[in-house]
């Protein structure tokens, strides 16, 4: 789980959009949902693009997936599309907002034609999503419950 800018200030960043909720609670229910796929989780946030860039590079070998947010770099980086192209390790693109019921400028996303997949517009439910796609696109099975 990759996070991008702003994303430390879940809770309290715009409540009427992205929730009150913190990324300490994500953690929390992500952690919950692996656990009944046995999947291990790693969770890395951080505001600066380069380390984006580094964390993808660093995946190579180590992840079968990155769910990715990448917060408002979705939108104009091209280095992050550059660096999702550079890995072989698929990733998936997850907003909490609907991207495309928001302000024009964040319709596009430029790293999403070199991801297996975006998820957007459902809250927590979007990082849930993505982690079901990426254990059942591995190969897991889904829980009874």
């Amino acid at each position: 789980m990759l996070n991008g800018p702003n994303l430390n200030l879940l809770g309290k960043r715009e409540p009427d959009i992205y929730g009150k909720a913190t990324l300490s609670d994500l953690e929390s229910q992500l952690k919950k949902v692996a656990g009944k796929y046995q999947a291990e989780l790693d969770f890395v946030q951080t505001n600066s693009e380069g380390k984006i860039i580094d964390y993808l590079h660093a995946a190579e070998g180590r992840y079968d997936y990155i769910i990715l947010n990448p917060g408002a770099y979705g939108h104009y980086s091209i280095a992050i599309r550059d660096a999702i192209s550079s890995i072989s390790v698929p990733v998936i693109e997850v907003h909490l907002s609907n991207i495309y019921a928001r302000e024009e400028f964040r319709h596009k996303s430029v790293i999403a034609p070199v991801t297996v997949g975006q998820i957007c517009g459902f809250g927590f439910n979007s990082y849930i999503l993505a982690l079901i796609a990426a254990i059942q696109l591995k190969g897991g099975g889904v829980p009874n419950d």
